[in-house]
């Protein structure tokens, strides 16, 4: 890989991190603007090896975010969302009535990785932590969204 390679994939890297970006065009554009200057293609092959994938916003649309990259805040979750506390096995979350759904299906979207599923009912939660993961874990990464 030559260096040019290197230093824009790292610059495509902080772009995605820094900011939701929705298109291979808006993308383009951010990287013009730090004097990359890349064709689509070259684009495409560069996502394509960083392994970014395009995930669904909560309010609407789709960005491009990277495998490594921590799950991004969910706006609005803080609220809806009245407790959240654990059984030393589950963690239950419980929402303002009629909320259960939306926040889990907020909180399955942003893939957070220490969350292997949920279920909900009208305004609770049911959590099931990743194998290897405290309750506790899950608990302070779930605060971490609903804090933003």
């Amino acid at each position: 890989m030559t260096t040019q390679t290197r230093d824009r994939r790292n610059e495509i890297r902080s772009l995605i991190a820094s900011r939701p970006v929705g298109t291979q065009e808006e993308l383009r554009s951010l990287l013009a603007d730090r004097g990359h200057d890349v064709t689509q293609a070259t684009l495409s092959r560069d996502l394509a090896q960083l392994g970014a994938r395009r995930v669904a916003q909560p309010g609407g649309g789709t960005h491009y975010e990277l495998p490594d990259a921590p799950p991004r805040a969910v706006p609005l979750l803080g609220d809806l969302v009245r407790t959240i506390d654990d059984n030393g096995t589950l963690v239950v979350v419980h929402t303002t009535p009629g909320a259960a759904q939306v926040v889990a299906s907020a909180l399955d979207r942003a893939r957070v990785p220490e969350v292997l599923g949920t279920i909900a009912g009208d305004d609770a939660i049911f959590i099931a932590p990743a194998r290897g993961i405290s309750t506790s874990r899950v608990i302070r990464r779930l605060r971490e969204l609903v804090a933003r």
